[in-house]
């Protein structure tokens, strides 16, 4: 007779396995980042990533600059004949469709390292239909480590967004929610321009570490839009 492996057991073997890939993803992920930046953190794991990009955004003379660098960490991260194959030959297929169904459901599956927990969910297209190619981010862990609307921004939001349009050919709009620091993927929608786009005119968060610098400079003025947003 065939003895069944209680679930108790089998859940944790999966917890496990998922444990190690995330902690490949997140060691092969900073160290394009320390490549990049050209220093790294002494902090280990999760808390060292998000210095590094800390780092990265006050480096930078310009946001553009930010955004350049962190597209180059994420193209760096696949292999080029890959990015340049699926853009040619899956990104047309029925208008895009396919390629945007695909993403998001790599996306939910290999970045809950990055985000945490992550769903694929339907989004509306601006012709009336829908596709079942979003991913929602029930609680973004970069932006909540990070505190900070500029990282958020200019370290991931843009550069994945101009990263999937320009080298994968899938247009993304990315909708950070800087109060419950939800975020909603929205895989085959083009973004809106920069003077419409409502999260580059977000405010400092309360609790972000350079906004509480620039207050203490400031004389504790109330500190508006981010300046790195």
């Amino acid at each position: 007779m065939q003895i069944k492996e209680p679930q108790s057991e089998i859940q944790a073997k999966q917890e496990k396995k998922g444990g190690v890939m995330d902690e490949v993803f997140l060691n092969l992920f900073r160290k394009k980042m320390v490549e990049e930046v050209g220093w790294d953190s002494r902090k280990p794991g999760y808390d060292g990533l998000v210095e590094v990009a800390n780092r990265l955004m006050l480096k930078s003379p310009t946001n553009s600059h930010t955004k350049e660098a962190a597209v180059r960490i994420l193209r760096s991260l696949f292999p080029p004949m890959l990015l340049q194959l699926y853009k040619l030959l899956i990104a047309p297929i029925q208008g895009g469709k396919v390629a945007a169904i695909m993403v998001a459901r790599v996306t939910a599956i290999t970045c809950e390292w990055l985000m945490g927990p992550c769903t694929v969910n339907s989004v509306d297209l601006p012709d009336g239909t829908s596709w079942n190619s979003g991913v929602f981010v029930e609680k973004c862990k970069y932006l909540e480590q990070s505190k900070c609307v500029g990282i958020c921004v200019n370290t991931c939001k843009l550069p994945t967004q101009a990263f999937m349009k320009d080298y994968m050919g899938v247009p993304l709009v990315m909708e950070p929610n800087f109060s419950d620091y939800s975020c909603q993927f929205k895989f085959g929608i083009v973004p809106p321009v920069p003077e419409d786009d409502a999260t580059l005119k977000e405010p400092c968060l309360d609790i972000c570490p350079n906004a509480t610098q620039r207050r203490e400079f400031a004389g504790n003025i109330n500190v508006q839009q981010c300046p790195k947003a």
